[in-house]
């Protein structure tokens, strides 16, 4: 996982919003698939495509699978961001 798959990841409009599904709660793919007019397959791609950059974790519960985000990566994207950062970055320049 780095910075060129994260931001590939977070390119596609469909997998910023199934991460803003799961910033609340683990869900499964069915669950996610509710919100989206596209097939499970299409589904599917997104979330492995999430998973490749290291943006969700999955967990398995009897017979469904779970995503959730993996914070852990945000942090560090927001992180890096920070060196950018406004007003309280210039005055330590």
């Amino acid at each position: 996982m780095g910075f060129p798959e994260t931001f590939k990841a977070l390119s596609d409009p469909v997998r910023r919003e199934i991460l803003i599904l799961l910033k609340d709660k683990k869900l499964s793919a069915g669950d996610i698939g509710k919100h989206f007019d596209m097939t499970g397959a299409t589904i599917s791609y997104h979330l492995s495509q999430l998973k490749k950059a290291g943006l969700l974790f999955e967990t398995k519960y009897k017979n469904f699978i779970y995503y959730e985000i993996n914070i852990s990566v945000f942090e560090e994207v927001m992180l890096w961001f920070s060196q950018f950062g406004g007003k309280e970055n210039e005055k330590k320049s």
